[in-house]
């Protein structure tokens, strides 16, 4: 007898974090798990994985997904007990996932009616285990569905018919798993999932503490979590060589390290400067001579992020790359790393004079303090490219801005502080002063740089944290507070993010780079 071939009986299961491969087999399964409820959406899903990646689980045999998870991290003490799935979920889209919270909340689990019997429930529940312990979260929330209930809703409270589960008098197929897997109830709530008929809208909010957990000063009774902010207004004046460029810099980061700051930002274009001891004089040209300083630039900022330990928004730098030349915004880490964003909206200057190619991709980075997203200058001013990224985990949108009148400087503004309003977020502008009489289409400049905020009781009377006086060169320094901002998602006088009709709209987002569209 010949050797057996082992493959051939291997049933390969794999647990392992969800890819937006995954999301029409996760669809297709929901639809047969949960007849007759509402289903996700791709947008709901893609969002769970752009925002928290870690926390979305699925069990693949063979090939196939057979069964997921998704949850989200909140600091629970901050949702009244009587909270919905909508509430604790920002509806499906887990924008309010917050990285720095105590508490895991599972969202959904679904295991294939086809695969039930092989402990996929339990190796998920086991992977959400596994992380809260990796994250050192104090515990893991869900609120649980009683799909048994509506045999009994007519000769049962749902709080008699919990009681009976857990004397295990009454077998239900949620409840029942979620005691046999270490939750306790904490309480029952109404209407939790209005379109769960079986449960009769009812949900039992169960908890399962990490006993490994240790509270750490940096979370620990939080009230607030602040962020400062230097923003340089920068003053455009000839000069003769990148050293004497370097050292205005240098002066810069100086200052912003000297008042603690986390973050200094520059304007758009500010390296237009270099312009003023080149001596080609035609636009478009110029400008490929600028792209030159590219790689001293990058490796001037790299230094002086690190050396100073601010992180930096390097205003804007024109770069050239594939025979192109475009707008980028570099982020400069206080840890050496390095991000870029391009300009996404071209102004018809920008076009005329050099030649400027648009960007297609709008980003969102992480920060020692928190998400972050760069919108360089007329970008600001077309709403849908904030909102994305907000719902992305933005909670401070930087502006690097360079306008050379008044008009030019107040659109930038109030788009600015628009968007900090209808999004609930911060933004900063940093813009240019001075002139530059020897650069063609650089010759005059208007700014007056601030830093905004949402309009609402926790914040200053005027939206604004602070600006600098018009036309001067100067900084402002000034702290937003991350943790106020998130209280104020939830509880403020207005919830724009929590109050707009998604049953009505929604953004669409086309990634230019691969030509998919993607639900937003």
């Amino acid at each position: 007898m010949s050797e057996l071939d082992l493959s051939q009986f291997e049933k390969k299961v794999v647990l392992r974090n969800i890819t937006e491969a995954d999301i029409d087999q996760i669809l297709d399964m929901q639809k047969v798990c949960f007849p007759g409820m509402e289903p996700w959406k791709k947008s709901h899903l893609k969002s769970h994985i752009d925002i928290f990646p870690e926390g979305q689980f699925c069990v693949e045999v063979d090939g196939k997904i057979i069964g997921s998870c998704s949850s989200l991290i909140v600091n629970f003490n901050e949702y009244d007990d009587h909270h919905t799935w909508d509430d604790i979920t920002d509806e499906g889209y887990i924008t309010n996932h917050n990285p720095d919270g105590f508490n895991l909340y599972g969202i959904e689990v679904m295991v294939h009616p086809d695969y039930r019997g092989m402990k996929i429930g339990k190796r998920l529940y086991e992977a959400r285990r596994e992380l809260a312990a990796e994250m050192n979260l104090k515990s893991i929330i869900i609120g649980g569905r009683i799909p048994n209930y509506h045999k009994y809703k007519h000769e049962m409270t749902p709080r008699q018919y919990v009681e009976e589960v857990e004397a295990q008098n009454i077998y239900d197929p949620v409840l029942t798993f979620q005691m046999m897997n270490g939750f306790r109830v904490m309480r029952i709530n109404r209407d939790y999932l209005p379109d769960d008929k079986q449960s009769a809208t009812f949900a039992t909010l169960m908890e399962w503490n990490n006993i490994e957990y240790h509270a750490k000063s940096k979370r620990h009774f939080k009230t607030s979590y602040p962020v400062r902010i230097t923003v340089i207004q920068y003053m455009m004046k000839q000069i003769e060589s990148f050293e004497e460029f370097a050292r205005q810099v240098e002066y810069y980061v100086d200052v912003a390290y000297d008042f603690g700051s986390d973050f200094a930002v520059f304007p758009e274009i500010f390296t237009t400067q270099l312009m003023s001891f080149l001596e080609e004089k035609v636009p478009s040209q110029a400008v490929r001579k600028l792209s030159e300083f590219t790689e001293q630039y990058i490796e001037l900022f790299t230094s002086l992020a690190v050396r100073y330990n601010v992180n930096i928004v390097g205003g804007s730098h024109f770069v050239e790359e594939d025979d192109h030349i475009y707008n980028i915004a570099y982020l400069f880490r206080r840890d050496g790393t390095i991000e870029k964003q391009y300009k996404i909206h071209v102004t018809p200057n920008e076009r005329k004079w050099w030649g400027i190619q648009p960007g297609d991709t709008v980003k969102v980075f992480d920060t020692d303090c928190g998400r972050i997203a760069i919108q360089i200058c007329y970008d600001i001013e077309f709403p849908e490219l904030a909102r994305y990224a907000v719902d992305q985990g933005a909670n401070i949108i930087f502006v690097p801005f360079c306008t050379d009148d008044r008009q030019g400087y107040l659109r930038v503004r109030y788009c600015a502080q628009a968007r900090a309003v209808e999004n609930q977020v911060y933004t900063v502008i940093a813009g240019t002063v001075g002139n530059l009489t020897q650069v063609e289409n650089m010759d005059i400049q208007y700014a007056q740089s601030g830093i905004f905020t949402p309009s609402d009781f926790e914040f200053a009377r005027d939206g604004i944290v602070g600006e600098c006086p018009p036309n001067i060169e100067t900084v402002v320094v000034g702290d937003v507070d991350l943790e106020i901002l998130q209280r104020q998602r939830k509880t403020g006088t207005v919830r724009h993010l929590h109050d707009r009709r998604k049953d009505l709209f929604e953004l669409k987002f086309k990634n230019l780079e691969s030509e998919t569209p993607e639900d937003q």
